[in-house]
């Protein structure tokens, strides 16, 4: 039976490749699961719970000697030492920057399989690492500067006085940027958003940010082809530098997201941008461990410049929230595992043509096959291929106005006809029926709908209807049907003004906070 083995994080690292749950799943594969001791300590996962799941506690040498190794972090020359030639190591391994880490696992004869090289498709999105890791990184990214931010997010109004609401810049619109968004807004701050790919200004208006258009006169912006963005002209980075200056004088917190695979991390915002920030101000830079998009942010530090502004470079966001992180991990792991194991039955199989298998697998049969082909995959939809002209069907013919009148004629012939041939007092009472239709229908059937839903109007019409043939039998001097009419028509209205209250309530889940 295959050996998966779950190994211990070098120290600073606090997730875990497995949690109980993803081991139990894996168990469920085929696989015989060994967890290295205290593998889980740092994420909140004891021994006891892995044992539970059906797992074996075993020592160092055991777990990095078994034939498949899960881990997070890439791993060090001392622990690629421990793995056995032919082994399979899976990982975040970063394989654009580090070619010396590659080298080394073909060299010992190790199969490695990057998560972080995960292709942005639909069918791999189940083991996208890099998404769920950004998620979680761009929540707490907003955690942090809230904690390091001396007010409210939200606008308050108290007896002592009114507090503005926090303004926040989150520059880079990716998975992590439109997390710190969403996060930013619902604790009520006035969130702004900037990122060279156009395509994404509609989700961050859909979260409650504003997009910031970066203008370059007769310059088109290119939809992304992969999902990611791409290294932007010196037009547009001029402009943008413009406005990243314009907005750091003005907003309270930034928060920095853009990264480009395998380069360094795009500047941003330079030394007087941040000079010209406001004292107490925060800059989350959450590309510090790629070169950093703020200068001055130091990777893994929390920085004070001379004006007060605290620029923090924490490259461990997602490691701060330690059992969530690791069970998203573990979970993209599964998946990966599941992909690999279409029998279920512990056995591992490559294939060469999936382009998901083929895309992560960074060294095999002691050479490095790293890059792999690109993959195209626009985030923009494709264009709709030229089709054959379809028959057009013909227009229904619509009633001239000569033949409308023809029938309301006709009704009004057939209403006296039956008035004069039945007997007292149903004509009186047809009569009263036929006008309730005609006004409950007319007067109320054609309100607007932004009063009302259509499928509601039909219901309010109805209700007008009964409302306008009760109040014509209220006068009746009978009161049993005085009495009838009268719970008519105060049922009738509490329908149709109810609905209207419901309508509005419905209308402003829609509406921005300043239109309402």
């Amino acid at each position: 039976m295959t050996r998966i083995g779950i190994v211990t994080e070098q120290p600073g690292e606090t997730r875990v490749a497995a949690t109980p749950q993803t081991a139990a799943k894996l168990r469920a594969l085929g696989y015989d699961i060994v967890v290295e001791s205290g593998a889980g300590h740092e994420s909140s996962f004891p021994d006891a719970s892995y044992e539970a799941s059906g797992a074996a506690i075993v020592d160092r040498a055991t777990a990095w000697g078994s034939d498949i190794v899960l881990k997070v972090a890439a791993p060090t020359d001392a622990e690629i030492a421990l793995l056995q030639p032919g082994a399979t190591l899976v990982g975040v391994l970063a394989p654009a920057l580090s070619p010396d880490l590659l080298a080394a696992l073909a060299a010992r004869g190790v199969t490695a399989l990057a998560m972080d090289a995960v292709p942005r498709i639909s069918r791999a999105q189940s083991m996208d690492v890099l998404s769920s890791m950004a998620n979680i990184a761009g929540y707490r990214a907003v955690v942090e500067a809230a904690n390091e931010f001396g007010r409210f997010f939200t606008g308050q109004v108290t007896a002592a006085g009114k507090v503005p609401p926090a303004k926040v810049l989150v520059a880079g619109a990716g998975v992590a940027g439109l997390a710190a968004i969403g996060a930013a807004s619902s604790l009520g701050a006035i969130v702004r958003a900037t990122d060279p790919r156009p395509e994404v200004a509609d989700q961050v208006a859909s979260i409650g940010g504003t997009y910031l258009d970066v203008v370059v006169p007769d310059e088109a912006k290119e939809v992304s082809s992969d999902g990611y963005a791409k290294a932007t002209s010196a037009a547009y980075d001029a402009a943008a530098a413009q406005l990243y200056s314009d907005q750091a004088a003005d907003v309270d917190i930034v928060i920095t997201t853009a990264l480009i695979p395998g380069r360094a991390a795009p500047r941003l915002l330079t030394a007087a941008d941040v000079a010209s920030m406001k004292p107490g101000s925060v800059v989350v830079d959450m590309a510090a461990g790629q070169g950093g998009n703020v200068e001055g942010s130091v990777s893994g530090e929390r920085v004070v410049t001379e004006n007060g502004v605290v620029i923090l470079g924490y490259t461990d966001l997602a490691g701060r929230l330690p059992q969530q992180a690791s069970q998203l991990y573990g979970t993209n792991l599964l998946n990966l595992m599941t992909l690999l194991t279409p029998a279920k039955d512990g056995t591992v199989v490559y294939d060469e043509n999936d382009v998901v298998q083929r895309s992560v697998t960074v060294t095999r049969d002691g050479a490095v096959t790293w890059p792999p082909p690109a993959v195209q995959v626009s985030a923009a939809p494709a264009a709709k291929a030229p089709t054959a002209a379809t028959p057009v069907a013909p227009e229904k013919k619509k009633l001239s106005a000569g033949a409308k009148s023809g029938l309301i004629a006709a009704g009004i012939a057939a209403l006296f006809l039956v008035c004069a041939v039945s007997p007292p007092p149903l004509p009186q009472h047809f009569l009263v029926l036929t006008l309730s239709v005609v006004i409950g229908f007319y007067v109320i059937g054609k309100v607007a709908h932004s009063l009302h839903t259509p499928l509601m109007s039909i219901t309010n019409a109805i209700s007008g209807i009964i409302i306008v043939g009760a109040m014509s039998q209220i006068v009746v001097p009978n009161p049993l049907v005085q009495v009838l009419a009268a719970i008519a028509v105060l049922v009738a209205s509490i329908n149709i003004f109810g609905g209207f209250a419901v309508t509005r309530r419905m209308l402003a889940m829609f509406q921005r906070g300043d239109q309402k």
